[in-house]
């Protein structure tokens, strides 16, 4: 599989219009199932209040895997994305109804290089809060 954006179409300055993730408890529950993480902090109120969180988080490689999937969707191809990288900047707080939380995700193209290689700098939200930081990916493109 190849990547579906063309590299001679993109430009420096392109706007990744914004995805927005929803967040539910049950999506934590897999997820530490997927990842071997059961930190209790992912799933039970109780545990996460007692140690000074306001309700239970989401985990931040779950966080981080949402970007990501925000980049391969866009680029047409997992393949295609060479370089990843994030830094933690905030929790996203799942709280336990049915509006749950959302993670927004959006890109610009920062950077063309050779090779048909482009730098999206990505923005991860969750409220008010920007969830991730110096959030990068480097995509192949077709």
């Amino acid at each position: 599989m190849t990547s579906t954006v063309k590299y001679d179409q993109i430009e420096v300055g392109h706007e990744i219009p914004a995805v927005d993730y929803p967040v539910h408890r049950v999506n934590l529950v897999m997820y530490a199932g997927a990842s071997g993480d059961f930190n209790p902090i992912h799933w039970n109120e109780r545990h996460a209040q007692a140690v000074g969180l306001p309700d239970v988080i989401a985990h931040g490689m779950f966080t981080m895997a949402q970007a990501g999937r925000f980049v391969t969707d866009w680029a047409g191809d997992p393949g295609a994305v060479v370089d990843y990288g994030v830094r933690f900047s905030s929790m996203v707080v799942v709280p336990d109804n049915e509006a749950g939380a959302v993670i927004s995700v959006s890109g610009v193209v920062e950077e063309k290089l050779d090779g048909n290689l482009v730098v999206l700098a990505l923005t991860a939200r969750s409220g008010d809060a920007r969830v991730l930081s110096r959030a990068r990916a480097t995509v192949r493109l077709a």
